[in-house]
């Protein structure tokens, strides 16, 4: 191996030289790690890597067991998500923003809260009045504030504590 390419592996792990590098490593780390654990759990799923907006995706599709991984309303993918941040937190040293999605589901709540966004948005600027969703993860949050800002003459905030906080939508920009 070339003197130039032994300085870019650190026991076979390739070393990240760009942005775009690392989160691609993020994800190969992330994918190892999820394989385990499907293995363990003896679940069938094809790993999917990507990047996407300045992050990592992991996307874990094609068993049927997967469901099992997602919970009601997300909250094993959640806690997923978060071990798989810690596995490539402690191989890498970096924290991870990785994004983790089984069976479609982030993917499936994204357009559902992208309608809810933008149909409480016209219904307020309809109305006058102000309008306070459920309390929401912050991934769901993002998605309904991104959905409002699309929408001229709406605004939207976040209020509360977690795990209790809500996306507030409100008349003006």
């Amino acid at each position: 191996m070339p003197k130039a390419a032994q300085d870019d592996v650190t026991e076979g792990t390739p070393v990240a030289t760009n942005a775009e590098d690392q989160l691609v490593r993020e994800g190969d780390i992330a994918g190892d790690y999820l394989e385990r654990l499907l293995d363990l759990l003896d679940y069938d799923g094809d790993i999917d890597l990507d990047v996407e907006a300045g992050r990592a995706v992991v996307s874990i599709d094609g068993g049927e067991d997967l469901v099992k991984l997602v919970g009601d309303r997300g909250s094993v993918l959640e806690a997923l998500q978060e071990l798989t941040r810690l596995a490539v937190q402690q191989s890498s040293g970096n924290r991870s923003r990785l994004m983790l999605d089984i069976a479609g589901w982030r993917q499936a709540r994204r357009a559902e809260l992208t309608d809810l966004g933008t149909r409480t948005a016209h219904s307020v600027l309809e109305s006058g009045e102000s309008a306070k969703l459920r309390p929401m993860t912050p991934f769901e949050r993002k998605v309904v504030h991104d959905a409002v800002a699309r929408v001229r003459g709406v605004s939207s905030e976040s209020e509360g504590e977690e795990p209790r906080r809500q996306v507030v939508i409100f008349r003006g920009a």
